[in-house]
């Protein structure tokens, strides 16, 4: 049994920090109180709750009262999007959104082509872009809402945020980014990219599970996902999860402090990782920009491999990875977003995905590079098309 134990699949989940643990803590026991209530231990769960939106909206550069609290970044996916269709069917029943967005946003889209509303999935490029081009010329008399990712979870491209939330806003359409991957990753500014709404997830920057936040741009018209009470200034009911929402505040305010000195080290390790697979591994393709792209992604495809078994093999050796997204791990069925960049079918099965997070070192990679040959290589050994492709055939 290997004694090995190599974390590199952050996109997924990252742990909790022990600041952010220990800032939780008090509030599932001494600080109990409902933060709905009148009373003392109520009303120190209602300031906690009011400084974690501050620290929220301190990092998107916004104002506190634009941030609402959610039980995970796809409710927050969810509700921007079928919030907004919803309140503003009345002037059109169009939404654009790419090919490859994450399943919350593409499902919620779809279900909303059920109830009668259409939408145009863009295209993107062999590096997963989209052009704000395609975006202006999809637009239509009838189109309410674009939502653009703000970097994809599987192969890190990151979109042209800036310059689709200008023409959106030139054309007085509702713009939302699914930006889970990119919140705690990079600097972002939804006021100066022109955003309209905003999504993000505690986990995904060493915060806890559960907990997610929309920002909605205050004047942006946009009905409740939740009836019931009148939580979140009466537009999102339920009882706050308040140690959740705390860990939330305490995780973004930990990942902008150092920001440009995390993101360094990240893409030391990303671009060193990248440029010594491409050298000592053959029939391997990077997926995603080689440059617009997040600090710690790397997503490859190997030939003649399944990537599942490339993944057990790696965890035997005491690394953890990933074929692609989390949410779909589960699945036979090679990943949309390969699929979409121009993948064949065989080639998309063979994915890799690294991410890289704080605690991971050049040592980590050291190690990587020691066995992610070896097992490609062994694997490949069980291709009869790969024996093929060895003897010239």
């Amino acid at each position: 049994m290997n004694d090995r134990h190599i974390y590199l699949d952050h996109a997924a989940t990252t742990p909790v920090k022990p600041q952010v643990l220990e800032a939780m803590l008090p509030y599932f026991s001494d600080k109990f109180g409902n933060a709905s209530t009148i009373y003392s231990v109520g009303r120190e769960s209602k300031k906690a709750l009011e400084e974690a939106r501050e620290k929220v909206a301190t990092a998107l550069g916004v104002m506190p009262r634009e941030i609402f609290f959610t039980g995970s970044g796809t409710e927050a996916d969810n509700w921007a999007i079928k919030g907004t269709a919803y309140a503003n069917k009345d002037k059109g029943r169009h939404i654009i959104t790419t090919s490859i967005e994450h399943h919350a946003v593409l499902h919620a889209c779809q279900y909303l082509e059920s109830d009668g509303f259409k939408v145009t999935y863009l295209p993107v490029d062999e590096n997963g872009l989209v052009s704000p081009q395609q975006v202006l010329d999809a637009i239509t008399p009838e189109t309410i809402l674009i939502s653009i990712m703000f970097a994809n979870n599987e192969i890190g491209t990151i979109q042209p945020i800036g310059e689709i939330g200008k023409i959106a806003r030139e054309k007085g359409i509702i713009f939302h980014t699914d930006a889970v991957q990119a919140v705690g990753n990079i600097p972002i500014n939804a006021n100066d990219l022109n955003v309209d709404l905003l999504s993000l997830s505690g986990h995904k920057f060493y915060g806890p599970k559960g907990v997610g936040a929309l920002y909605i741009r205050k004047g942006v018209k946009i009905a409740s996902f939740l009836h019931g009470g009148a939580q979140e200034k009466g537009r999102r009911a339920s009882t706050e999860n308040v140690p959740a929402i705390v860990g939330l505040g305490k995780a973004i305010e930990l990942a902008t402090q150092n920001i440009d000195e995390y993101n360094k080290k990240l893409i030391e390790l990303r671009d060193r990782t990248i440029n010594e697979v491409m050298e000592k591994i053959p029939f391997v393709r990077l997926n995603g920009d080689r440059y617009k792209r997040l600090p710690g992604n790397v997503n490859f495809s190997f030939e003649f491999i399944e990537g599942e078994s490339l993944l057990l093999m790696l965890d035997m050796k005491g690394i953890a990875a990933s074929s692609g997204s989390a949410c779909t791990s589960g699945s036979l069925d090679p990943s949309h977003v390969l699929l979409a960049i121009g993948l064949p079918h065989e080639i998309a099965h063979g994915s890799l995905r690294i991410t890289f997070g704080e605690e991971n070192t050049h040592e980590d990679v050291d190690y990587l590079m020691e066995v992610l040959p070896m097992i490609v290589n062994r694997l490949r050994e069980m291709s009869p098309l790969y024996e093929k492709v060895k003897r010239g055939n």
